[in-house]
């Protein structure tokens, strides 16, 4: 067998099992090699009922004491037993497990695994969890144990047992760095990585397993930045667009004066697009400096010139955006440019009749999410190719929009900001525009770190914004009740706002306050149906929804100008660039906004638990996301083996571009060291696994 046998291939793996890991691209067993724990469980020692605290994950030798009970309810089942130990009893509770009354029967001895709850008069229980042998749970102590990310059908001792088995049958991965490189660059060899990873055992061996295959995800990232740039240096434009007024006279009939920063980034990219190379440039902004406006110029000047300009956006909700804003500027102004929207959800005779108006030139401007590099599309003279959030895609994708010309000039945007020293790196293939002046009259966003005793207080806030007409993000760092259960989560969270706030929100103050009506909430995590999240977004966007609870997936760029509080529970677990990007949801119209950032007493600086933790102290003062950049990078420093990853939007599977830096930068000395000896090297090695960030 080879990383491209299908996993059905495996013994025991039946038709069933074969669809639903296909369902998430789960299809070889090389794409079982690539599809990494998200965490580690380390197994602890055996506890009694009496030693328990409340919210630890605890590991109980238990005896079931009589007979289980099951009651269904609400479309649920739940069963219940007693047991316990000589120092006190416990209880259990399984949902939609009908099966487990068979499988614990009276006086049977188990380790029962979960997270402490007790009872008001301090009774012990623990909600749905993991159950052991005991000389199961003794096979897992003292090793680390990998978690995957798992779904509907399959579980994760069966994600366990399918990596195990297909990493038994593959042969030994092969190695584009030579030992005495490895040994100079302080790596593990890749076929042990890749093994370890899924099998660490002890801390040291994830360690140096991480190191190696973040090193390589670093290192095709950045070999795929450096060709790309040898291809578009002095790349030869041989179709320059032709300078035209149609864009100075919508500058000059705009309702506001562009920044200087805009002007700049303008006549750089206008010079681009006019002159004699192909242009591949950046437009790097903080969340509302105005990037949009200037990247619907270079389109409108491209359709001045009759060619098509495409605009990639990595979401329909924000491709719907930049269709919406747009339209508003053709209607408004007169423009003589007509724009046509394509995604996933434009279906049948819309579809098609978006292809004919692209493949025949009555669409000047098209924008879309990845339906715009489907074989099916076919451009009739594309001229420039936008990419909006360029860390959403990968320099492949950005090729095979630009593959659908010839020497198609590329301006992709990102409002993540990022430490130069990594800019450097990260956006090797590509000139940098930067908008560093926020526009006139937008009002800067008050901030507040708060402890979570004064919560009460907070809720006061939020239902005086929302009897103004307001809308409010709240944040939550988990979807549902885990292993970790001091963290908030979205689906507890929801429900006890609902129970928390009242069903009406009451009527404003004064002769102009609106009148009572419902509050409305919804909620929005990660693992719902895209074209669930498209449809709960949607409705916030149209005001629909007044309070919208969430994890991290809040769309980037993203506009809700009626927003006007953003709330992030438990803070403290974020890094600084992330909080500073879900504060940018708020703060984009005419109302003052406010981003407040709640964490728990005692997340403080070691010295002083009493304190606020000092990346909160720095967000309070600050709003200027490249500062914040460099403070987060000299605060988090390399390299911390469990932390919260802070760049995941890059598409990196376990690189982050913070925590790992100096790997990084090792990567990218080392790309220069084999172009150097090599410049036609290829990566073939690395093409077993497939890196999403490629």
């Amino acid at each position: 067998m080879d990383v491209n046998t299908q996993i059905s291939a495996l013994r025991g793996v039946g038709p069933k099992t074969a669809g639903l890991l296909a369902e998430r691209d789960l299809v070889t067993l090389g794409d079982l090699a690539a599809y990494y724990p998200f965490r580690y469980d380390a197994f602890e020692m055996i506890r009694s009922v009496s030693d328990v605290q409340e919210g630890q994950t605890a590991s109980l030798l238990l005896t079931v004491i009589g007979k289980g009970s099951m009651v269904r309810a609400k479309g649920r089942v739940m069963c219940h037993f007693k047991a316990g130990d000589a120092t006190g009893d416990c209880r259990l509770t399984f949902y939609n497990m009908p099966y487990i009354v068979k499988t614990l029967p009276p006086g049977s001895q188990h380790v029962f695994r979960g997270t402490v709850k007790k009872t008001a008069k301090g009774g012990v229980y623990l909600d749905q969890p993991s159950v052991f042998s005991l000389e199961e749970y003794r096979a897992l102590s003292g090793r680390l144990v990998p978690v995957y990310h798992v779904f509907a059908g399959v579980k994760n001792r069966q994600m366990m047992n399918l990596t195990a088995r297909a990493l038994a049958e593959l042969p030994p991965f092969a190695d584009y760095i030579s030992h005495e490189d490895l040994d100079r660059l302080s790596l593990i060899p890749r076929d042990d990585a890749v093994r370890l990873i899924h099998d660490p055992g002890d801390y040291e061996h994830l360690a140096a397993a991480r190191s190696r295959l973040i090193f390589d995800e670093f290192f095709s990232f950045i070999l795929g930045l450096r060709r790309q740039k040898s291809r578009n240096e002095g790349l030869k434009n041989d179709r320059p667009l032709a300078d035209d007024p149609l864009p100075e006279s919508l500058i000059a009939r705009l309702p506001y004066s562009l920044t200087g920063a805009q002007r700049r980034a303008w006549e750089e990219i206008r010079r681009d697009l006019t002159g004699p190379t192909v242009m591949s440039r950046l437009l790097q902004g903080d969340v509302g400096s105005g990037k949009t406006i200037v990247a619907f110029l270079a389109l409108i000047l491209c359709a001045a010139n009759h060619r098509q300009g495409a605009l990639m956006a990595p979401t329909e909700v924000l491709a719907q955006q930049h269709m919406r804003a747009l339209s508003e500027l053709i209607e408004t102004y007169d423009l003589p440019v007509r724009a046509v929207l394509l995604t996933g959800s434009v279906k049948g005779k819309a579809r098609k009749e978006a292809y004919r108006q692209i493949e025949e030139g009555e669409a000047d401007i098209v924008i879309g999410t990845h339906a715009l590099i489907q074989d099916a599309v076919s451009y009739h003279d594309l001229g420039l190719v936008v990419t909006d959030e360029q860390h959403r895609f990968g320099v492949r994708q950005r090729e095979s929009l630009s593959g659908k010309g010839e020497q198609v000039p590329v301006l992709v945007m990102s409002a993540t900001p990022i430490p130069r020293t990594l800019a450097i790196i990260l956006y090797g293939d590509l000139q940098v525009s930067v908008l560093d002046e926020m526009p006139a009259g937008r009002l800067p966003i008050k901030n507040l770190a708060i402890d979570n005793t004064q919560r009460a207080r907070v809720y006061r806030f939020i239902m005086k914004e929302l009897t103004e007409g307001r809308q409010v993000y709240i944040i939550c760092p988990e979807v549902e009740e885990g292993e970790n259960s001091a963290l908030e989560n979205v689906t507890d969270y929801t429900k006890r706002l609902r129970s928390v706030f009242p069903h009406e929100i009451p009527k404003g103050e004064g002769e102009k306050g609106l009148p009572a009506r419902p509050l409305r909430i919804d909620s929005l995590h990660g693992r719902m149906k895209p074209a669930d999240k498209n449809a709960v977004m949607e409705r916030f966007v149209r005001h629909e929804t007044d309070i919208l609870v969430s994890t991290t997936v809040i769309e980037v760029g993203i506009d809700v100008p009626n927003a006007s509080v953003m709330l992030v529970e438990n803070a403290e677990r974020f890094g600084m660039s992330t909080l500073h990007q879900l504060r940018g949801r708020v703060g984009r119209g005419e109302w003052q906004s406010y981003c407040i950032f709640m964490f728990t007493p005692g997340a403080g600086d070691p010295g002083d638990p009493s304190a606020k933790p000092r990346r909160l102290r720095i967000l309070e003062k600050n709003n200027d996301g490249f500062v914040i950049a460099e403070e987060d990078l000299k605060l988090r420093g390399p390299g911390d083996l469990f932390g919260e990853r802070q760049s995941g939007e890059l598409g990196f599977v376990l690189a982050d571009i913070y925590e790992d830096s100096r790997i990084m930068q090792k990567a990218a000395s080392f790309v220069d060291e084999t172009l150097k000896k090599d410049p036609d090297f290829e990566l073939e090695d690395l093409k077993e696994i497939d890196f999403r960030s490629i």
